[in-house]
């Protein structure tokens, strides 16, 4: 498996852009794929109860689950935004339908932004019409699709798959909010792979257990958000199927992809400095591993410790404590980075300017042991800063 220089467009058959229609001031705010083939498609939304209209739109769209188009606006949720949301997701919808000659069924919508605000379309219709797929900048769409982000994230990987080459692709946007159950952001994910749309659902609903959902910056669900995957078959594999050789090899791929913007994300926390990774291991079963891991990388009580360079293990023992899975008190192991803070839930001497080195770094790692089984998860996170206060004060302004 290589991982390449490339875009969202990379897989055979794929083409993207993005332009600025006038939601954002100067920043690009619209984006567009396109397969040159109907696509099978899996998605995962939002467990949100509030729902944006696009997520109603793109699951209605999926009820014949291929497609052949995605459009994306940012700037705007439209979210909370009653009927007339509807009515924008619905016409965004048609509109991108209608300039690339497709059937509004096969085109997916997603929106990204200020929640409550009502929508412009006027200005996404108009930025629709202006989408040259003969002229495109596939790069343009992983900037179009960002809000409070400060760098996009994107990542392509190939290996052979049953003689022939095969290429995923994954782009996505998230900075706050960022708290999965499915996901809280905007995750894309190309590849030309012939597979199953029942094996890619599944595929897809596996690994955002383990990638997406195992990353939090501030604890909030958001309501638009969602993953989703297009595969075209254009690569020519011989279909996928499961227990094989490329199968195997399909599913390394996928997680390395959902696994690296996962991480990409956790990382680009609003105002965040550091990424935090937290492995669990010796859990009871792999669902306690990971929601321990989950609950100490989510705890703002650990988050500003990492933020203030302080090794104190105490919060990190208190966040497996409320983790509400079966732990023995008295077993807890544990490492901040290579230095081990605990032994048997007891406190060991460590160096303190070998400690602090690890801490000044932009990557640290939180390894637990609980000592009671074979089970092992992760989960991923960031510092909390000042500069994620300001950040979200100044939002709607």
């Amino acid at each position: 498996m290589n991982i390449i220089d490339g875009t969202i467009a990379s897989p055979k058959g794929f083409q993207a852009t993005g332009l600025h229609c006038g939601l954002k001031k100067n920043k690009l705010d619209l984006g567009v794929i396109y397969s040159e083939k109907a696509a099978k498609a899996a998605a995962v939304y939002t467990t949100n109860q509030v729902k944006a209209a696009p997520i109603y739109v793109t699951k209605e769209a999926m009820q014949e689950p291929t497609i052949q188009a995605v459009v994306v606006n940012s700037g705007y949720a439209n979210a909370c935004t009653g009927e007339i949301g509807l009515v924008h997701a619905k016409q965004m919808q048609q509109a991108t339908a209608d300039h690339l000659g497709v059937t509004a069924d096969k085109v997916a919508v997603a929106s990204t932004g200020v929640i409550g605000k009502i929508m412009p379309i006027e200005l996404v219709e108009q930025g629709i019409q202006k989408v040259d797929m003969d002229d495109c900048e596939p790069y343009h769409f992983h900037e179009a699709i960002m809000t409070t982000d400060t760098t996009t994230k994107e990542i392509v990987v190939q290996d052979k798959i049953n003689g022939e080459t095969v290429t995923i692709a994954g782009t996505a946007k998230g900075s706050g909010m960022i708290h999965p159950n499915m996901a809280t952001m905007l995750a894309f994910i190309t590849t030309d792979a012939e597979i199953s749309q029942e094996l890619l659902q599944e595929l897809l609903s596996e690994k955002t257990e383990t990638t997406f959902n195992q990353i939090t910056v501030d604890g909030d669900t958001s309501t638009n958000d969602m993953v989703l995957v297009l595969a075209n078959g254009l690569a020519g594999n011989t279909e996928i199927e499961k227990d094989t050789e490329g199968y195997d090899k399909f599913v390394a791929m996928f997680q390395l992809v959902s696994e690296t913007l996962a991480q990409m994300i956790a990382k680009d926390g609003e105002g965040a400095t550091k990424l935090i990774e937290v492995q669990v291991e010796g859990a009871t079963d792999e669902l306690a591993a990971r929601m321990i891991a989950k609950k100490i990388v989510g705890s703002m009580l650990v988050k500003t410790a990492m933020f203030g360079e302080d090794p104190n293990w105490g919060r990190i023992i208190c966040a497996i404590g409320y983790s509400e899975t079966k732990i023995d008190p008295e077993k807890v192991d544990m490492w901040i980075g290579s230095v081990q803070v605990l032994k048997n839930s007891q406190p060991q001497t460590f160096d303190e300017d070998a400690i602090k080195q690890i801490l000044e770094q932009d990557k640290i790692v939180i390894a637990v042991d609980m000592n009671l089984g074979n089970a092992k998860g992760a989960a991923w996170g960031c510092d909390l800063t000042y500069k994620y206060v300001e950040v979200n004060a100044l939002y709607h302004t």
